[in-house]
């Protein structure tokens, strides 16, 4: 990844790109629950999102060796996909990065208020 790619963000595209044309191989149930999760993580994405790209891949190589062997979507992911999508990011009531945000507002706040 060069610079320019980098402050751009085109190497994220081509990424994404070719994590959504390995998910149109999945059978339809797979392709459900991967849009499910792509919808879920984002809420745990630093201010670029890269740190989630490693986090995708992984994900979509998961479902692309359960569908391989056979396996249901329940049986890998279980009926609760936003807390499969929170155990990825790190555990139960991670911060996003706008909740982050959000304390450090507030708390700059409660200083200029003198609380």
């Amino acid at each position: 990844m060069n610079f320019w790619e980098k402050i751009t963000g085109s190497d994220m595209t081509k990424a994404m790109k070719a994590f959504e044309s390995r998910a149109q191989k999945l059978p339809a149930e797979y392709q459900a629950a991967w849009a499910e999760i792509h919808l879920n993580i984002w809420k745990y994405s630093d201010f670029t999102g890269r740190n989630l790209m490693p986090i995708l891949d992984g994900v979509l190589g998961l479902l692309e060796e359960t569908a391989a062997d056979g396996q249901s979507v329940q049986e890998v992911l279980g009926d609760d996909i936003k807390g499969f999508c929170s155990a990825l990011a790190g555990e139960e009531g991670a911060k996003s990065h706008r909740d982050k945000w959000r304390e450090q507002l507030n708390n700059n706040i409660a200083k200029k208020l003198g609380k």
